[in-house]
Order: structure tokens, then sequence, then C-alpha cells
């Protein structure tokens, strides 16, 4: 079969710390903790679904045995005969991994819980055994009980020594037609709706927001095991349970109302977080040879892909070793944990030399995307192929795997024809499952060649209904210039230019950043920042520093460094090294990296002029040698030069320093220019 009982391992338990720690309570506190204890046990919601009885059997036990203790309290005893004393102790543990028992079974997935009823079943029963030996030692005579007390205890002792509930046989016949859909789903069985439904009506998965939710609690589960083949077994699970969703209720639209469990995309993350390269949540951060920061599965594609160059700085890469981040990464980690978003990847269906290390979770996704598909191609209204593009959507954004089938099965074609939608939710999540289609390398040369794709992009990147629609259109620009060919192609096109940088111009923050990440992706290509130039990137440049300054001077960077210093040169720029110099003073230290290395190649290539129109910025001196002594080791290097730059010219020895690549003639303000406060 696909998934046996032994592939579902005994679910890894999230105890509190003293959860199995003898208390250091006095007696009386012991016995009012016994008691509270006890009584917030009775008091958890009852488990209706699955277990039913042996939750039912262990809770009724915990509500005897509150009124136990309840009664001794009554009677206060200072000093407990040290047989005693222990007894309280070993019951308070026995207690509290009951209430834990119970609390993980009503939080966690019903189908995960479904999985483990056997093991869980006999966890009740071990427990239910624990009791009955401590109360059969338990010295009721030493401590004087009286007659209704004791009647009592003798009581809760019977119960416990009755022969406990064997596995509820609707529980595992339930299991069993789960473990067999699964087989049959592995074997390339398309499952039975009426049983698919009667399954999921019997687990209480009665609706598509239902199914939204067991699937986020299953991916919980997959955050809680560390066992990758117990990983691979849940992810089948939640295949199964998102094709069901699909194909019993119809897909779902996005939710409105706040979920249970963030994602990064939720929230804003601090900046220093982001992967520069694909803009997410770094989950394994990595530095490169320049000092640059990375997620390691974006740098490793961008190498893998053929570039030799640092993405941020466009330096050439020394060597291509990816030295984790670990103080990084941990404070990723702690904010992660702070804002309640996982931080471990999801993306757990992995290959091994090629082979699928879970064909079950393969053929449900396979299922999930024709049925999809087959709806797609029917005639809808809007709202209805919004519901299935938007499960396309989120499918896309699962693993590889997923990306590789939905684009497999013919769905870039249909998702053209929706592009041009005027319903922007639908519009939205078309582009959106695109742009997580083009993550996959063999997708991006789909979306460059299938015809229509890219015309289609261009054109929500140009004239979409939303700002969210165009910004993504713009994340999948930039997704595709990965491929240095698709990159040199795109930066020919005169649309591409104009859209991202009439993006970077108008639009809200992400949207910009969105633009601008593109935009620096395509100056990796010389002929490419011709068209930028062309197009008036320095303009967009000067209009978004003060909003923008890394991003913005980033893109500077690479533009001068690419033959852009007469754009910069033109009499409406004279303030560009003003606004440089701001940056290297009170910016960030990656935009006074970059800051410090364009204003190192203006003065190179610009001649005395430009080196003219630094020095006469007021205490730059002093930024400079500031920078020299506590910047990070390239800025540190940049401001050397600067200010040996800056010692010649002082000197009368420009000449001899300053390589000017090609001979400008310009008029320069010879004012001293004052850094604003």
């Amino acid at each position: 079969m696909a998934v046996t009982e032994e592939g579902f391992p005994a679910r890894k338990r999230r105890p509190s710390a003293g959860a199995f720690v003898s208390p250091s309570f006095s007696d009386k506190k012991l016995l009012q903790s016994l008691f509270l204890l006890s009584q917030e046990i009775s008091s958890l919601p009852p488990l209706r679904i699955l277990l039913k009885k042996s939750s039912s059997s262990i809770t009724r036990k915990s509500t005897l045995l509150s009124i136990f203790f309840e009664e001794l309290l009554r009677n206060p005893v200072n000093i407990f005969p040290p047989s005693a004393a222990l007894c309280f102790e070993e019951l308070y543990i026995v207690l509290q991994r009951i209430k834990i028992l119970l609390e993980d079974c009503s939080s966690c997935s019903n189908m995960w819980l479904l999985m483990q009823t056997p093991s869980i079943s006999n966890s009740f029963h071990q427990l239910t055994g624990e009791l009955s030996t401590l109360l059969d030692i338990f010295p009721g005579k030493e401590l004087n009980l009286n007659e209704d007390v004791e009647e009592l205890l003798n009581l809760i002792k019977k119960q416990c020594l009755e022969k406990a509930s064997d596995l509820d046989s609707k529980d595992e016949n339930l299991r069993v037609q789960v473990l067999k859909m699964l087989d049959d789903i592995k074997r390339e069985i398309v499952p039975d709706s009426s049983k698919l439904s009667e399954i999921f009506d019997r687990l209480n998965l009665h609706d598509s927001t239902s199914c939204s939710t067991e699937i986020e609690n299953l991916e919980d589960e997959v955050q809680n095991q560390s066992d990758d083949k117990t990983k691979s077994d849940i992810v089948a699970l939640i295949g199964l349970v998102r094709y069901a969703k699909c194909v019993l209720y119809g897909a779902s639209t996005p939710r409105t109302t706040s979920r249970r469990r963030k994602s990064a995309a939720d929230v804003n993350f601090p900046a220093d977080f982001r992967c520069p390269i694909s803009l997410d949540l770094m989950r394994d951060p990595v530095v490169v040879s320049t000092g640059q920061t990375y997620d390691r599965s974006s740098i490793s594609l961008w190498i893998e892909s053929g570039h030799n160059t640092c993405p941020k700085t466009g330096q050439t890469l020394v060597h291509s070793l990816l030295i984790p981040n670990l103080a990084l990464k941990n404070l990723i980690a702690m904010w992660c944990r702070d804002q309640k978003i996982p931080f471990e990847s999801t993306e757990t269906n992995v290959k091994s030399n090629g082979i699928v290390l879970n064909k079950t979770a393969l053929e449900a996704t396979k299922m999930t995307v024709t049925f999809l598909l087959n709806k797609l191609t029917a005639s809808q209204s809007p709202e209805a192929l919004n519901r299935m593009v938007h499960e396309l959507r989120i499918l896309a954004k699962t693993d590889s795997d997923s990306r590789a089938c939905i684009a497999e099965a013919g769905a870039l074609p249909l998702l053209v024809n929706i592009l041009g939608s005027d319903h922007p939710n639908l519009q939205v999540n078309a582009v959106t499952t695109i742009l997580n289609l083009s993550i996959l390398e063999a997708n991006k040369t789909r979306i460059m060649e299938i015809d229509g794709v890219l015309n289609g992009i261009i054109e929500v990147l140009r004239s979409g209904v939303t700002w969210e629609a165009k910004g993504n259109a713009a994340a999948t620009i930039f997704s595709l210039t990965g491929v240095h060919a698709h990159r040199k192609r795109l930066g020919r096109k005169t649309r591409v230019v104009k859209g991202l940088l009439d993006l970077a111009r108008e639009g809200p923050t992400n949207t910009k950043i969105d633009a601008m990440v593109a935009i620096l992706n395509l100056a990796g290509d010389r002929e490419a920042v011709g068209k930028l130039i062309e197009g008036g990137v320095v303009d967009m440049v000067a209009e978004v520093m003060d909003s923008l300054p890394e991003e913005a001077v980033t893109i500077l960077e690479v533009v001068v460094k690419r033959g852009g210093l007469a754009a910069i040169a033109a009499a409406h720029h004279r303030n560009m090294m003003k606004k440089l110099a701001t940056i290297l003073r009170d910016g960030s230290d990656r935009a006074k990296e970059s800051a410090a290395a364009t204003i190192v190649n203006i003065c190179r290539k610009g001649g005395s002029e430009m080196v003219s129109e630094l020095a006469s910025i007021a205490g730059i001196e002093r930024v400079v040698w500031e920078i020299m002594g506590m910047g990070s080791g390239r800025a540190k290097r940049k401001a050397g030069t600067l200010m040996r730059i800056l010692r010649r010219w002082a000197g009368g020895q420009i000449e001899d320093h300053v390589n000017i690549g090609q001979s400008m003639t310009m008029t320069m303000n010879s004012t001293r220019i004052v850094l604003p406060g």
C-alpha cells in the first residue's frame, strides 16, 4: 500500500517544559494543583470525530479524581506520609501527560489523527494503566480517609481496572479506507467521488473552508516532524485533501479574514531578512565571495544558470562557495517564532537522484491539476474561474513537482486567456500563478516560447487592473531574467523597459521594489543598459532615491559601471553626486557600499570635473573617513579609493590617478554643496 501504519509513527509531542518533571510544591499546594489540573482535563472539549470512546473514558476518570482531590482539600493534612506525597507527585505527572495528549488530539489535523488512532488509543490505555497502578498503591489508610472518600477512591480504582475499550471499529475502518485510497492514487487510480465524499463527511471536512484549514493543520504537522519519510507521507495526505477540496467543493477563493497560521507573505518583514533575488524571507541565508547575503536556493539557481557575478553588486564572484550566515539565520528564526510564522521549508516532496520520494503525492497533484484545467476549459463565470485559478496559484507555490505538473498539463495557454480579464482578483491570481510557475527553470523557457504568454505578462505589466497585478508581472520578468538568454531578449524589448521604469516611478512601495529588482537584473546585460538609459533609468533613479535609496543606488552603480555616466552628467543631474554623498553618510550598510562604488566609478570615468564636484561637498572627507573605519569590508575598500582620489585631486595630481574612460566636456557649478542636516 502507499502508506502503511509504520509510515505514521507516534506524533511528536509538544509538552510544556515541566510536564514530565516532579513539581517542587508543598503538600497543600501539590494537592491544590492536582485538583485544578484534574478540573482542567474534565473541562476540555470531548473529541467528537475520532477516538471518542478512549477520550471520554479518561475524561470521566479525571472528573472523579477532581472530586477526590476536592474532598481531600476539605480535610487538610499538614504533612502527608512520604508514600502519599510520592503518589501525588506521580499522579501530577500522569495527569499532565493526559492533558497534553487530549489537547494535542483536539488541535491537530483530523486526517493525521486518523492515521494515528492505533498509537494514540494505545497511549490512552497506557495512561489509564499508570493511573490504576498509582491508585492501587495509594496509602488511603495512612490518611484516615472517611468512608465516603474511601468509597470514591475504590470507584475510581474499579473503573481504571476495567478492560480498556478496544480501538473503535468505525475509526479503524475509516483509516483502512483512507490508506486504500492513497494506495489507489499511487497506482494512478482516480478516487471514487462518492467514497471520497463519505470519508470527508466522516472527518467533518464538509466544505472548501474546512479543507483549507485541514491542509494548514497538515502543514503544521510537516513542521512538527523531523523524519523525512514521515514528512513525505504527510505531504501525500495534503495531496489527497487538496484533490478532494477541488473535486467535492469546487476549490476556494482567497480568505479575507485573518488566518490562524500566518505565512511570510502576510506580514512586513525586515528588509535585511529579504533575499535580494527572490524578495522572499530567507530560510537558509548564505554569504557569497562579495560579502552579500542571499537565500541559498535563489543564489544557487543564479549560479547554476551560468552567472559568475554577484546579482546585487555586479562584481565577479572569485569563487562559488556559499558560506552559511548562521547569525542571520538565528535572527530570522527568532523573528518567525515571534510572528508565529513557520520557518523551516515545507517543500518536502524532494527528489534524490531524480527519483520522486512520494509517488502518491505526485499522482494526487496530477489528478488535481487535471481536474482544475478541465474546469478552466469549460465556460464559467469569472467568480468560478477565479476559484480554480486561485487553487492553481496555491498549488504552483508548493513545490517543484507541482510546478512541473501544472505546466506540463498545458496550463500556460489557458492562463494567458485569463490575463486580459478586467476582473481584478482573477487577473492577479492568473499572473501570480505564472510567477510561481516561473520558479522552475524548465518553465522559464516554456513561458518565453509558448505563443502569447510573454506578451500577456508584458500587457499586465503596462496596463494591469491593479498595482498588485502589475507588481507580480514585474516579479515574473525578474524571474525570467535569471536565464542569460532570456535576460538579453527581454532587455531588447522597449515595452518591457518602459513598463518597468513607469512602475518604478508610479507604483506603491512594494510594486516599485518588484520593478526595480527586475530593472537591476536587466542591467546585468550591457545592451539592455543602453535601452534602460534611453528609457530614462537615471531620471527614475533620481526620482525614487529619497524613498528607496538602497534599491536606487544599486541600480545606479550597475548602470554607471556599464556605460551610463553620460546620462548622469547631463545638466539636470548635477545634484546626483550630492544625493550619493547623502546616502554615503546616512544610508544603510548596503546602500553605503553601492554609493561608494558608484562614486568611485563616476570619478574614474568622469575625470577631474566629477572629482571636483565630489570635493566641493562640505564634510565629504569626514564621511569617507567614517566609512573607512566602520563600514563593511567592501565599503572600506571603496572609501579608501575615494580618499586617495580626493587627496590626489587636492594635490593637483588627479590626472595621474584617475583613468578617464572617455573625453567629456562638462560645465559644473563650482559652488560648494552642503549636505542637508
